[in-house]
């Protein structure tokens, strides 16, 4: 198999800790100007041009919850990153869509913003974008009360939706000291070693974040 991602990104990331939790073998394909080759085959076989994409033979799959899905079905390991309780499945995914939409893509407003011309950016869109934030991150606060993860007993895709959206969200917008359930988790999350994985292979690339990468994590 062959993962077209980098490493800085975060839905990257989110394939690639699905990819480590089970020791999967696979070759990354750099996208990147240096690698000309990896971006002409990744445009060629998704033109819309967004990463992750994986390849498995004569399969593409795009989108990182897609990936994870695919690995689960084909390549299942020892974590199982989709339960095979139903009602704990759709929990699962539903916690990925929230992870997805009102944290990691909350958090790229102010980062895609920043890389703008001063002319065309977006300050309501940002400050609605910051309040989505706030409101996730209360939210979510309450919910990991009593949990270890964010669905059921075990590591999911769930958590590899959170890791790094809890990780950039954090540097775009620190999560309030009050909330400690949410800090813990997050710092579970980094303490898990197949993100462990991701974010190490992942510093070269800090000094690109739009807003200044903080010196810690």
């Amino acid at each position: 198999m062959q993962l077209f991602a980098h490493p800085f990104s975060s839905y990257s990331q989110k394939a690639l800790i699905a990819l480590y939790e089970n020791e999967i073998p696979f070759t990354f394909r750099m996208l990147s100007p240096a690698e000309p080759e990896n971006g002409a085959e990744f445009a060629a076989r998704w033109p819309l041009k967004r990463f992750p994409i994986l390849v498995d033979g004569d399969r593409t799959i795009f989108e990182a919850t897609s990936i994870i899905e695919y690995l689960d079905t084909h390549y299942p390991g020892r974590v199982r990153l989709i339960p095979v309780d139903p009602d704990l499945a759709i929990d699962v995914r539903m916690m990925d869509r929230v992870f997805d939409n009102y944290v990691m893509g909350m958090m790229q407003k102010p980062v895609l913003d920043a890389i703008r011309a001063p002319e065309v950016r977006d300050a309501h869109g940002v400050a609605e974008a910051r309040a989505m934030l706030d409101t996730a991150y209360a939210w979510l606060d309450g919910l990991m009360a009593n949990r270890e993860w964010a669905v059921g007993d075990g590591f999911t895709l769930a958590d590899c939706a959170a890791a790094p959206a809890l990780f950039y969200a954090d540097w775009v917008q620190p999560i309030p000291t009050g909330y400690a359930n949410l800090s813990d988790y997050r710092q579970r999350l980094l303490a898990r070693p197949s993100f462990v994985r991701a974010i190490d292979e992942a510093r070269p690339y800090r000094a690109y974040f739009p807003l200044g990468a903080p010196d810690r994590d």
